[in-house]
């Protein structure tokens, strides 16, 4: 009998009446039973956060600090048993999950680093003019109020943690809502924060369905929202509450370009094995997974059969194998979704070149080309296990067709030159530029989002914090300066 998993309520556990279950992706057994939070728990916790904003932000940094210190070292004493709990509840293979433990780990480290030198202060003098002569001005940041952190199903550990840690180190209070398909994680790092000496209500951990998050939205108490997830419901977030402050971190559909200059056996095998292990690691379902391969013509016809036969030497299967590659969707109804797509381009004229088969949750790997313009790979995120590749002519034809997407998050240039690499960062709408390898590149501590409809906003634990807090200044008269 599987017990009933409590949720965190400003920093204790607490249930409500109702339940619902989580279930594997990959075999569909029952992984763990999610008690709700009522309505009155879920105005307790908001109350909770509000209640303690000034209080949280006037706590030492060594507090904050030494709180992000102690869940780095517990999530890496724990690491194999959360990783195995992320790929129960994700269905992303082993590997991938020990992974993600790992990033989390470096989240939580580099949170309680920026804890300690963050918001020193910045002095500037002021009797540049004769009006501010004996006036000196001091700049800090202070948080703009309680953070409601909304988090995606496909890192179900680390995107919490880039919700979580920034906000604690900042001083800033956050109700975190976990997705309603992995909440299990989330609760883990609830317990982890409960071993801690944060103040009650500093931090809160509810498992509300979905169709409750707009109370949450629109909740006066909570004016920063940071929301991972589809541009649909990111943009609908947005709209409906245009006086607060959004953080968006949306949709991709991510480019690889690889140019003539990247042209010996060598470099195209390298290429070939990147973008193949990152069109499908978490199943393709990460927002810089590589979706489409763009490559000049120079090298097309020697880099295609490089990345059919990469893509057909994933091992697929059992996500808790160590030898598997590529898992089970999130579900059976996304990868019903990505077969729907497959099926449409094919029919529309593209060239299956390998995959295009479903087995319940999980999906092929898969690579077309000649995809029509208009259809949905060609133009949406499949957040699937698929790949197309297009032949260009030239640096110039490349680039505008990386361009050629409403959404613009990161993109992946395979050049040896640092001109045509400094052109990319010129040319490139997108957010984030990878020389040398594929678009799925991050680091933690690096800004990372994107332009047009992948988003508004930086992620990345420094620029998070930022994004949580403003700057307000003091001014000093009267000094001998």
């Amino acid at each position: 009998m599987t017990s009933t998993h409590a949720f965190w309520l400003a920093g204790r556990q607490a249930t409500g009446e109702d339940t619902f279950d989580v279930t594997s992706p990959w075999d569909g057994r029952l992984v763990g039973t999610v008690s709700v939070p009522t309505d009155a728990q879920v105005e307790e916790a908001v109350a909770a956060a509000h209640a303690v904003l000034d209080e949280f932000a006037a706590t030492p940094a060594h507090v904050r600090a030494a709180a992000l210190d102690h869940v780095a070292k517990r999530l890496a004493e724990r690491a194999e048993e959360i990783a195995q709990l992320i790929t129960a509840e994700n269905g992303k293979p082993i590997k991938w999950a020990r992974g993600e433990v790992g990033r989390a780990v470096s989240v939580f480290r580099l949170a309680a680093e920026e804890a300690r030198r963050f918001n020193a202060g910045e002095a500037q003098r002021l009797d540049t003019d004769a009006g501010g002569q004996g006036r000196l001005a001091v700049t800090r940041r202070f948080p703009k109020g309680v953070v409601l952190g909304i988090a995606p199903f496909n890192f179900p550990l680390n995107l919490c943690a880039h919700k979580v840690a920034p906000a604690i180190a900042a001083g800033a209070p956050i109700v975190l809502k976990p997705a309603p398909a992995t909440p299990l994680s989330a609760l883990l790092l609830g317990e982890l924060l409960a071993e801690t000496d944060l103040p009650a209500g500093s931090w809160s951990v509810l498992t509300v369905p979905n169709d409750r998050m707009p109370a949450l939205v629109q909740d006066e108490r909570l004016p920063v929202i940071s929301f991972t997830g589809s541009d649909k419901v990111g943009y609908a977030i947005e709209g409906s509450v245009p006086h607060k402050h959004c953080t968006l971190e949306l949709g991709g559909n991510a480019a690889a370009v690889v140019l003539a200059d990247w042209s010996s056996d060598e470099d195209l095998d390298w290429a070939a094995n990147r973008i193949a292990t990152f069109s499908n690691y978490q199943a393709g379902q990460s927002c810089i997974s590589v979706q489409r391969v763009i490559a000049d013509a120079s090298v097309h016809d020697r880099l295609l059969p490089r990345i059919v036969a990469a893509v057909e030497a994933q091992n697929t299967g059992d996500p808790s194998d160590p030898a598997t590659d590529v898992g089970p969707l999130v579900s059976e109804d996304a990868a019903r979704r990505v077969e729907s797509w497959v099926e449409e381009a094919v029919n529309a004229g593209a060239k299956l070149l390998t995959g295009g088969k479903r087995d319940g949750a999980s999906y092929a790997p898969t690579v077309l080309t000649d995809v029509p313009a208009g259809v949905a790979l060609a133009t949406e995120e499949v957040f699937g296990p698929v790949l197309t590749v297009q032949k260009v002519n030239g640096e110039a034809e490349a680039f505008a067709a990386v361009n050629d997407s409403k959404f613009g998050l990161q993109a992946g240039v395979f050049t040896h030159d640092l001109q045509t690499a400094f052109r990319a960062h010129r040319a490139l709408e997108v957010g984030g530029v990878i020389i040398g390898d594929a678009p799925s590149y991050r680091a933690d501590q690096m800004p990372y989002g994107g332009v047009k409809q992948s988003g508004v906003g930086r992620e990345g634990v420094r620029s998070a914090m930022e994004d949580y807090t403003y700057e307000r200044v003091l001014v000093l008269t009267g000094l001998a300066l």
